[in-house]
Protein backbone atom coordinates (compact mmCIF):
# COMPACT_ATOMS: atom_id res chain seq x y z
CA UNK A 1 0.00 0.00 0.00
CA UNK A 2 2.92 2.16 0.79
CA UNK A 3 6.47 2.58 0.01
CA UNK A 4 8.68 0.04 1.98
CA UNK A 5 10.22 1.33 4.89
CA UNK A 6 14.05 1.20 6.29
CA UNK A 7 13.70 -0.15 10.04
CA UNK A 8 17.28 2.55 10.65
CA UNK A 9 15.81 5.21 12.01
CA UNK A 10 19.55 7.64 10.82
CA UNK A 11 17.67 6.73 7.19
CA UNK A 12 13.90 7.56 7.80
CA UNK A 13 11.52 9.18 10.92
CA UNK A 14 12.84 9.98 14.01
CA UNK A 15 12.55 7.18 16.87
CA UNK A 16 9.83 8.64 19.55
CA UNK A 17 13.11 8.60 22.08
CA UNK A 18 14.98 11.01 19.36
CA UNK A 19 11.67 13.41 18.55
CA UNK A 20 12.47 17.14 20.31
CA UNK A 21 9.58 19.09 21.22
CA UNK A 22 7.16 20.94 19.22
CA UNK A 23 4.56 19.33 16.41
CA UNK A 24 4.45 17.05 14.10
CA UNK A 25 3.42 18.02 10.45
CA UNK A 26 0.85 15.96 8.60
CA UNK A 27 0.97 16.93 4.86
CA UNK A 28 -1.55 16.95 1.88
CA UNK A 29 -0.05 16.18 -1.86
CA UNK A 30 -1.23 17.42 -4.16
CA UNK A 31 -1.29 21.65 -3.97
CA UNK A 32 0.86 21.31 -1.39
CA UNK A 33 3.93 19.39 -1.70
CA UNK A 34 3.62 18.67 -5.89
CA UNK A 35 2.23 21.01 -8.19
CA UNK A 36 -0.26 18.56 -9.68
CA UNK A 37 -3.91 20.28 -9.02
CA UNK A 38 -4.54 21.58 -12.79
CA UNK A 39 -3.43 17.73 -13.67
CA UNK A 40 -6.17 16.55 -11.50
CA UNK A 41 -8.95 19.14 -12.68
CA UNK A 42 -8.30 18.26 -16.62
CA UNK A 43 -8.14 14.58 -15.84
CA UNK A 44 -11.63 14.96 -13.67
CA UNK A 45 -13.28 17.10 -16.85
CA UNK A 46 -11.96 14.58 -18.81
CA UNK A 47 -13.38 11.62 -17.20
CA UNK A 48 -16.64 13.16 -16.65
CA UNK A 49 -16.73 14.42 -20.63
CA UNK A 50 -16.49 10.43 -21.37
CA UNK A 51 -19.76 10.21 -19.23
CA UNK A 52 -21.84 12.83 -20.59
CA UNK A 53 -21.14 15.24 -18.03
CA UNK A 54 -19.62 18.94 -19.23
CA UNK A 55 -19.03 20.92 -16.81
CA UNK A 56 -16.43 23.82 -16.63
CA UNK A 57 -12.70 23.47 -15.14
CA UNK A 58 -13.23 26.12 -12.62
CA UNK A 59 -16.82 24.09 -11.12
CA UNK A 60 -13.94 21.29 -10.66
CA UNK A 61 -11.14 22.73 -8.93
CA UNK A 62 -13.82 24.09 -6.20
CA UNK A 63 -13.92 20.58 -5.39
CA UNK A 64 -10.23 19.11 -5.73
CA UNK A 65 -9.03 17.87 -1.71
CA UNK A 66 -12.50 15.76 -1.47
CA UNK A 67 -12.20 12.53 -1.99
CA UNK A 68 -13.15 11.27 -5.70
CA UNK A 69 -16.45 10.08 -4.76
CA UNK A 70 -17.63 13.23 -2.90
CA UNK A 71 -16.38 15.64 -5.64
CA UNK A 72 -18.06 13.35 -8.13
CA UNK A 73 -21.16 13.82 -6.44
CA UNK A 74 -20.98 17.19 -5.32
CA UNK A 75 -20.57 18.07 -8.83
CA UNK A 76 -23.85 16.00 -9.97
CA UNK A 77 -25.61 17.38 -7.97
CA UNK A 78 -25.25 20.55 -9.48
CA UNK A 79 -25.96 19.37 -12.47
CA UNK A 80 -29.02 17.53 -11.53
CA UNK A 81 -27.80 14.30 -12.88
CA UNK A 82 -27.62 10.82 -11.26
CA UNK A 83 -25.17 7.87 -11.84
CA UNK A 84 -24.89 4.60 -10.86
CA UNK A 85 -22.61 2.76 -8.82
CA UNK A 86 -20.58 1.23 -11.77
CA UNK A 87 -20.84 4.73 -13.98
CA UNK A 88 -19.51 6.59 -10.78
CA UNK A 89 -16.95 3.66 -10.57
CA UNK A 90 -15.78 3.97 -14.13
CA UNK A 91 -15.22 7.84 -13.88
CA UNK A 92 -12.69 7.20 -11.14
CA UNK A 93 -10.66 4.62 -12.97
CA UNK A 94 -11.06 7.22 -16.12
CA UNK A 95 -9.92 9.99 -14.00
CA UNK A 96 -6.45 8.18 -12.73
CA UNK A 97 -6.09 6.88 -15.99
CA UNK A 98 -5.78 11.01 -17.40
CA UNK A 99 -3.96 11.68 -14.55
CA UNK A 100 -1.02 9.51 -14.72
CA UNK A 101 -0.87 10.50 -18.87
CA UNK A 102 -0.05 13.53 -17.55
CA UNK A 103 2.34 12.69 -14.35
CA UNK A 104 4.97 14.24 -16.43
CA UNK A 105 4.00 17.41 -15.98
CA UNK A 106 4.12 16.70 -12.43
CA UNK A 107 6.82 18.87 -10.46
CA UNK A 108 7.36 19.42 -6.59
CA UNK A 109 6.30 22.93 -5.45
CA UNK A 110 9.18 25.39 -4.66
CA UNK A 111 10.82 24.54 -1.42
CA UNK A 112 9.10 21.02 -1.09
CA UNK A 113 11.97 18.89 -0.91
CA UNK A 114 13.66 21.66 1.25
CA UNK A 115 11.24 21.94 3.67
CA UNK A 116 10.70 18.20 4.22
CA UNK A 117 14.34 18.05 4.33
CA UNK A 118 14.32 20.42 7.14
CA UNK A 119 12.09 18.50 9.60
CA UNK A 120 13.97 15.34 8.93
CA UNK A 121 17.10 17.17 10.14
CA UNK A 122 15.66 18.36 13.29
CA UNK A 123 13.87 15.28 14.19
CA UNK A 124 10.48 16.25 13.75
CA UNK A 125 8.28 13.69 13.07
CA UNK A 126 5.76 14.27 9.46
CA UNK A 127 3.56 12.42 7.51
CA UNK A 128 1.56 12.58 3.86
CA UNK A 129 -1.96 11.65 4.17
CA UNK A 130 -3.81 12.61 0.69
CA UNK A 131 -7.13 11.74 -0.68
CA UNK A 132 -5.81 10.32 -3.82
CA UNK A 133 -5.30 6.70 -3.95
CA UNK A 134 -2.68 4.60 -4.39
CA UNK A 135 -2.60 4.07 -7.92
CA UNK A 136 -2.64 7.82 -8.49
CA UNK A 137 -0.71 9.27 -5.57
CA UNK A 138 2.41 7.03 -6.13
CA UNK A 139 3.94 8.78 -8.94
CA UNK A 140 3.93 12.51 -7.43
CA UNK A 141 5.47 10.88 -4.01
CA UNK A 142 7.90 9.40 -6.35
CA UNK A 143 9.24 13.48 -7.21
CA UNK A 144 9.91 14.09 -3.73
CA UNK A 145 12.46 11.53 -3.14
CA UNK A 146 11.50 10.75 0.20
CA UNK A 147 13.87 8.91 3.01
CA UNK A 148 12.37 5.44 3.95
CA UNK A 149 9.91 5.10 6.57
CA UNK A 150 7.53 8.64 6.13
CA UNK A 151 4.30 7.22 6.57
CA UNK A 152 2.08 7.47 3.73
CA UNK A 153 -1.63 7.54 3.93
CA UNK A 154 -3.87 7.15 0.90
CA UNK A 155 -7.77 7.07 0.45
CA UNK A 156 -7.28 3.26 0.33
CA UNK A 157 -6.33 3.25 3.72
CA UNK A 158 -9.33 4.88 5.52
CA UNK A 159 -13.34 4.74 5.48
CA UNK A 160 -13.52 8.19 4.25
CA UNK A 161 -11.06 11.14 3.04
CA UNK A 162 -11.50 14.57 3.29
CA UNK A 163 -13.46 17.20 4.56
CA UNK A 164 -13.60 13.94 6.98
CA UNK A 165 -10.74 13.69 9.11
CA UNK A 166 -9.85 9.98 9.33
CA UNK A 167 -7.02 10.79 6.81
CA UNK A 168 -5.02 13.19 9.71
CA UNK A 169 -5.83 10.95 12.44
CA UNK A 170 -4.54 7.76 10.65
CA UNK A 171 -1.02 10.05 10.37
CA UNK A 172 -1.06 11.18 14.19
CA UNK A 173 -1.48 7.76 14.81
CA UNK A 174 1.48 6.32 12.48
CA UNK A 175 3.48 8.50 14.03
CA UNK A 176 2.33 7.98 17.43
CA UNK A 177 1.94 11.52 18.23
CA UNK A 178 -1.25 13.18 19.49
CA UNK A 179 -3.07 14.91 16.83
CA UNK A 180 -3.79 18.07 19.34
CA UNK A 181 -0.10 18.15 18.91
CA UNK A 182 0.36 17.94 15.09
CA UNK A 183 -0.03 20.89 12.46
CA UNK A 184 -1.88 20.05 9.12
CA UNK A 185 -0.44 21.24 6.02
CA UNK A 186 -2.86 21.85 3.20
CA UNK A 187 -4.12 23.93 0.24
CA UNK A 188 -7.46 23.91 -0.32
CA UNK A 189 -10.96 24.32 2.36
CA UNK A 190 -11.37 20.75 2.57
CA UNK A 191 -7.97 20.31 3.99
CA UNK A 192 -8.41 22.56 7.09
CA UNK A 193 -12.18 21.13 7.42
CA UNK A 194 -10.71 17.95 7.97
CA UNK A 195 -8.17 19.59 10.61
CA UNK A 196 -10.01 21.34 12.76
CA UNK A 197 -12.24 18.49 12.80
CA UNK A 198 -9.48 16.40 14.38
CA UNK A 199 -8.67 19.45 16.48
CA UNK A 200 -5.28 19.71 14.36
CA UNK A 201 -3.76 23.42 14.13
CA UNK A 202 -4.62 24.05 10.36
CA UNK A 203 -2.00 25.94 7.84
CA UNK A 204 -2.77 26.92 4.32
CA UNK A 205 -0.90 27.26 1.58
CA UNK A 206 -1.96 29.43 -1.69
CA UNK A 207 0.02 26.65 -3.94
CA UNK A 208 -3.32 25.22 -4.68
CA UNK A 209 -5.64 27.99 -5.92
CA UNK A 210 -7.28 28.90 -2.95
CA UNK A 211 -7.93 31.98 -1.43
CA UNK A 212 -6.17 33.67 1.58
CA UNK A 213 -9.53 34.48 3.25
CA UNK A 214 -11.30 31.10 1.94
CA UNK A 215 -8.28 29.09 3.71
CA UNK A 216 -8.92 31.15 7.04
CA UNK A 217 -12.20 31.08 6.71
CA UNK A 218 -12.08 27.38 6.44
CA UNK A 219 -10.01 27.44 9.99
CA UNK A 220 -6.25 28.07 8.98
CA UNK A 221 -4.13 29.41 11.82
CA UNK A 222 -1.40 31.00 8.82
CA UNK A 223 -1.71 30.77 5.48
CA UNK A 224 2.02 31.00 3.09
CA UNK A 225 2.35 31.06 -0.39
CA UNK A 226 3.78 27.66 -1.08
CA UNK A 227 6.40 25.24 0.86
CA UNK A 228 9.43 27.46 0.59
CA UNK A 229 7.40 30.62 2.31
CA UNK A 230 6.31 28.01 4.99
CA UNK A 231 9.94 26.90 5.82
CA UNK A 232 11.06 30.81 6.24
CA UNK A 233 8.58 30.94 8.87
CA UNK A 234 8.66 27.64 10.21
CA UNK A 235 8.63 29.43 13.81
CA UNK A 236 5.08 31.11 13.58
CA UNK A 237 3.62 27.39 13.36
CA UNK A 238 5.77 26.36 16.73
CA UNK A 239 8.66 24.41 15.00
CA UNK A 240 12.25 25.12 17.14
CA UNK A 241 15.12 24.24 16.08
Amino acid sequence: MEPSASSNPAQGQPTKDQRRTGPAFLFDLDGTLVDSVYQHVLAWREALEAAGIELSVWRIHRRIGMSGGLLVNALLRETGRSLTAEEMARIGRLHIEAYVQRISQVRPLPGARELLARLSQAAVPWAIATSGRNESARPALATLNLPAGVPIITRDQVQHAKPDPDLFLEAARRLDVAISDAVVVGDSVWDMLAARRARALGVGLLSGGYGEEELERAGAYRVYQDPADLLEHLDEVGFRS
